[in-house]
């Protein structure tokens, strides 16, 4: 007999734009809930990556098979009854919609922040494929988390271990 989806450890998406820090902050929720982790980054294929490094926004179309691949990851963490974290922009409701299809509980943590401040942040950041000039087209696709979609927003101002313990309490005192 299987778990119950309330008994099921959670699949969550950290997600927001780049730069407010959401692979630090998956990583250490994941820590926190003993859940598996895993990077969106690393599901995009070799052309997403070399169209952004060389500062062209993707199209849903370029997203699609990226979305569907962590769609299936979530998924195949609920069928072993593991869980799991992603760190994944998740900017639009559809994009959102889409990374359930396989895991429905999935709850998202959104990480929202000053512009200013997370502008900063990205143009400290070295070693990413991501440009900083790709900051604007980011906020102009996003979508914030809408009432009716399982998740919360957290401000960045504070520390990603604060983030992580925030995120923690909340998902465990709201269980899907």
């Amino acid at each position: 007999m299987g778990l119950s989806v309330e008994n099921q450890p959670p699949t969550l998406v950290v997600m927001g734009v780049s730069g407010v820090g959401k692979t630090t902050v998956a990583r250490l929720l994941a820590e926190r809930l003993g859940l598996p982790y895993a990077e969106a980054d690393d599901f995009h294929p070799p052309a997403n990556i070399a169209k952004m490094a060389a500062g062209v926004p993707l199209d849903d179309a370029d997203r699609q098979p990226w979305l569907l691949a962590l769609a299936d990851w979530l998924g195949g963490r609920v069928a072993a009854g593991t869980g799991g974290v992603v760190a994944c922009s998740a900017l639009k409701r559809g994009y959102r919609d889409t990374l359930r299809t396989e895991a429905p509980a999935t709850r998202f943590v959104h990480l929202t922040g000053d512009r200013a401040l997370v502008r900063s942040r990205l143009a400290a950041r070295t070693g990413h494929f991501m440009p900083p000039a790709l900051l604007d087209s980011q906020y102009a696709a996003l979508e914030p988390l809408r009432p009716d979609e399982p998740g919360f927003a957290l401000d960045v101002d504070r520390t990603p271990a604060e983030l992580a313990r925030q995120a923690a309490a909340l998902i465990t005192a709201q269980p899907a």
